[in-house]
């Protein structure tokens, strides 16, 4: 299997990596099951969180006995030392290791200031000295604090939103991480489940040679998708090319990437849904969202005091406001349309 040097940490890991988010949501038993299929199909790199979870113990469990034959990251979203000193020592443990390869600040709001003693970059270089964490990296959704991270030098690694949805601005980051030897790793490769054309997703990322992306697996349909992808190791054709701009179009402009920095909403509004809703009913199983629940929820966009905070916290500009109104407007009529379908 294809593997990539993360930048300057030297650690190689496989282009196909394992995002251990979804394993939260299926027992404990078909998680283990799951991972250790994915290391026999010759996946060695596994990213988890501090706050996924039972993720990091499914993980341990599943990761015991090839431990030296992977690569595993964890994160803290600590705002103190002693916070993230006991996070990854909680880490430590459900994971069942000696050390964790690459520790990443959990997407901070602000860069965590590498000469605070009472901070949480104190905490990484303790533990890091120690021998308890091997490489320093950071996530987040923000690109002006993403590029201040690659600016700062302080950072091995970035984990930032990428899909062939992104912006020149976001490309830029992966050009920079380049130029500044950090491994650049790609959360939302199917941007939320949005993109559905797994191929075209696999084929864009291997454009980008430096990028390694995470993609969060929960079936073993899902594992044997990327497993077989891998092994084809599709390249960008005509038709590829036709699927990724019919979806730039479709969803350019005001499409919003559920990263969740608009909440909390003051109204109760789930945002980061309701803000994408008329995407996701058509272009994923719709029925879900044609519940009581599900109905109400929307509607609570109604009850929208127009504080404007939303769309001030929003990384990506949109008017989030007026967005909500036009997903209501649509997912109103559909659910007209479609609430009664079997």
């Amino acid at each position: 299997m294809e593997k990539v040097r993360l930048g300057r940490t030297e650690l190689m890991v496989t282009k196909t990596a394992f995002g251990a988010l979804p394993i939260q949501r299926i027992p404990k038993a078909d998680a283990v099951k799951l991972v250790r299929r994915a290391v026999d199909g010759g996946i060695n790199y596994f990213d988890t969180a501090n706050m996924y979870t039972d993720s990091e113990e499914k993980l341990g469990e599943a990761l015991e006995g090839v431990r030296q034959n992977v690569v595993i990251s964890t994160k803290s979203g600590g705002g103190d030392k002693k916070t993230v000193l006991s996070h990854i020592e909680k880490s430590l443990r459900s994971l069942r290791t000696d050390y964790i390869d690459l520790f990443q600040f959990h997407n901070p709001a602000k860069l965590p200031d590498i000469n605070d003693p009472d901070g949480p970059f104190a905490a990484a270089l303790e533990m890091k000295e120690k021998g308890y964490i091997r490489h320093i990296g950071i996530t987040n959704h923000r690109l002006a604090v993403a590029q201040e991270a690659i600016r700062s030098g302080n950072f091995e690694t970035l984990q930032f939103p990428f899909c062939y949805l992104t912006t020149e601005k976001e490309l830029g980051l992966v050009e920079d991480c380049a130029k500044a030897d950090m491994g650049y790793i790609a959360m939302k490769g199917l941007s939320g489940g949005l993109l559905n054309n797994a191929e075209a997703c696999y084929a864009f990322m291997q454009e980008y040679p430096n990028v390694v992306p995470i993609w969060g697996i929960q079936h073993e349909w899902e594992l044997d998708q990327w497993l077989e992808l891998t092994e084809r190791n599709p390249r960008l054709t005509p038709e590829l090319r036709a699927v990724i701009e019919a979806d730039r179009k479709d969803l350019a402009g005001s499409f919003c990437r559920s990263c969740g920095y608009c909440l909390p909403c003051a109204a109760g509004i789930d945002i980061p849904q309701a803000a994408r809703m008329s995407a996701l009913l058509r272009r994923s199983p719709y029925q879900p969202y044609m519940s009581d629940a599900w109905h109400e929820k929307m509607h609570q966009i109604e009850n929208c005091v127009h504080c404007g905070a939303c769309k001030s916290r929003c990384p990506y500009g949109l008017d989030t406001p007026n967005l909500l109104v036009e997903m209501l407007k649509d997912y109103d009529a559909f659910y007209a349309e479609h609430h009664n379908d079997a």
